[in-house]
């Protein structure tokens, strides 16, 4: 006969492997704001910028966007993108 699983360990086992996730995504965010330079930038400003990202409908603006992150992530360039909202 088969032992009965442990629930409950189960539960806390991937709760806490939810948590390390979450910490680790918090973690490379902080390490990109920094590799990127934009943590010399004050927090009002940086907050205005992203909410401003995830506003913007332009599809060319948002392909720019895009298409500087690759290659910054490529090492090709650390230039913030071109265009109007930037």
């Amino acid at each position: 006969m088969r032992k009965p699983k442990n629930f409950d360990s189960e539960l806390k086992a991937l709760s806490d492997k939810a948590k390390a996730l979450k910490e680790r995504r918090v973690k490379q965010l902080g390490e990109l704001v920094t590799a990127t330079g934009a943590d010399t930038l004050d927090a009002d400003i940086l907050a205005g910028a992203l909410l401003h990202a995830i506003k913007a409908r332009d599809a060319a603006t948002k392909e720019g966007w895009r298409k500087a992150g690759a290659a910054f992530f490529l090492g090709k360039g650390g230039k913030p993108a071109d265009g109007p909202a930037g």
